[in-house]
């Protein structure tokens, strides 16, 4: 069983910057961050493959998150600039336990998930 142990969020003005990080207790391949608002669904974020060469990102922060990871460190990251306050949710981190990215957009393809953070940004 692999344990995801988040940290980061908190509270910041619009415009700011926040970064996520997310430590894998165990062996994971891909990995993806998703966040859920107050009322609304789970919605992805970013993800990326095990070797880190490929990333995907939501159409609504690319340009301002960046997604990243350390295998050293089995540490991945989610690098937030110019927060916005719909940007505003609980934000969680997720791990697959098999090789592949396809659908890495997808929730249900991943095995393990984080505690959840949650992200505030004030107007």
């Amino acid at each position: 069983q692999v344990q995801l142990v988040q940290s980061g969020g908190g509270l910041v003005q619009a415009g700011g910057s926040l970064r996520l990080s997310c430590a894998a207790l165990g062996r994971t391949y891909a990995m993806g961050w998703f966040r859920q608002a107050p009322g609304k669904e789970r919605e992805f974020v970013a993800a990326i493959s095990w070797s880190g060469s490929s990333t995907y990102s939501a159409d609504s922060v690319k340009g301002r998150f960046t997604i990243t990871r350390d295998n050293a460190k089995n540490t991945v990251y989610l690098q937030m600039n110019s927060l916005k306050p719909e940007d505003t949710a609980a934000y969680y981190c997720a791990a697959r336990s098999r090789q592949g990215f396809s659908g890495s957009y997808d929730a249900n393809t991943y095995d393990y998930w984080g505690q959840g953070t949650q992200v505030t940004v004030s107007s």
